[in-house]
């Protein structure tokens, strides 16, 4: 999943795509963050991301190689997600596709050890849900990790709309599923002011194709059991 090597320089091929400074090892001294990548011209394309940080006190460099590591504009964003007072790295790419789809890790990196704590590829595994065109324009979405479920209203999508989908009477003229993306956002948010952030995590809600936007699900999480747990859960509709 990750693997840990100390390394003194960086190859002169790659180049340093995004860079902070914060306690990250919790020594209450400041270290460099930074990901580098190879860079593709005239393109924001990053290939080979890899996390490093410069230990502050020690000046020891360690580098994490990350499983996922190609995308568009990499970003780093330190903050304390598990409650310890020590910050985590939230790492964050682009996949470049149609959806807008995102990849995230968070990693621990107390006393110089890098611990994955949020894996975006678990998380889109863990959340699944299941989205299905009812009678009289309504959509069924269903929560399946804690069965939950949500009622959309098509009625103000606007008559080309649901002519194509349904009769003068309001009847389905075929059976028709729809999908929930991936993850799309991941957002830090102290909601609870405690200094300590929980995650916002968007994830779009398709109909008969990606461009077929119904809403979005958001599910707020938390640290708990050594884990990010679902808080809330919330859909959120577009206006018509």
């Amino acid at each position: 999943m990750m693997t840990n090597h100390h390394s003194s320089n960086i190859g002169n091929h790659t180049m340093v795509v995004a860079s902070t400074t914060g306690d990250v090892t919790g020594d209450k001294v400041p270290d460099q963050v930074y990901l580098t990548g190879i860079k593709t011209v005239d393109s924001p394309f990053v290939q080979q991301i890899t996390l490093h940080v410069r230990d502050g006190r020690t000046g020891m460099l360690t580098s994490v190689a990350l499983k996922e590591n190609v995308g568009y504009n990499p970003t780093l964003y330190l903050g304390d997600f598990t409650g310890n007072g020590v910050e985590e790295i939230l790492i964050s790419m682009a996949t470049g596709g149609s959806g807008g789809i995102m990849n995230y890790y968070i990693v621990s990196y107390m006393g110089n050890k890098p611990t994955l704590l949020f894996d975006f590829e678990a998380y889109n595994n863990l959340y699944s849900y299941e989205v299905t065109y009812l009678d009289h324009y309504k959509v069924l979405v269903i929560s399946k990790l804690n069965n939950e479920k949500y009622m959309i209203d098509l009625s103000l999508k606007g008559l080309d709309y649901l002519n194509e989908i349904y009769d003068r009477n309001g009847k389905l003229k075929q059976p028709i599923s729809g999908f929930v993306n991936p993850l799309s956002g991941l957002y830090p948010v102290d909601f609870d002011g405690n200094g300590v952030y929980e995650l916002l995590a968007y994830q779009k809600i398709a109909g008969r194709y990606n461009a077929d936007s119904l809403g979005f699900i958001m599910n707020t999480l938390g640290w708990k059991n050594n884990r990010f747990e679902l808080q809330n859960q919330y859909v959120a509709i577009f206006g018509g």
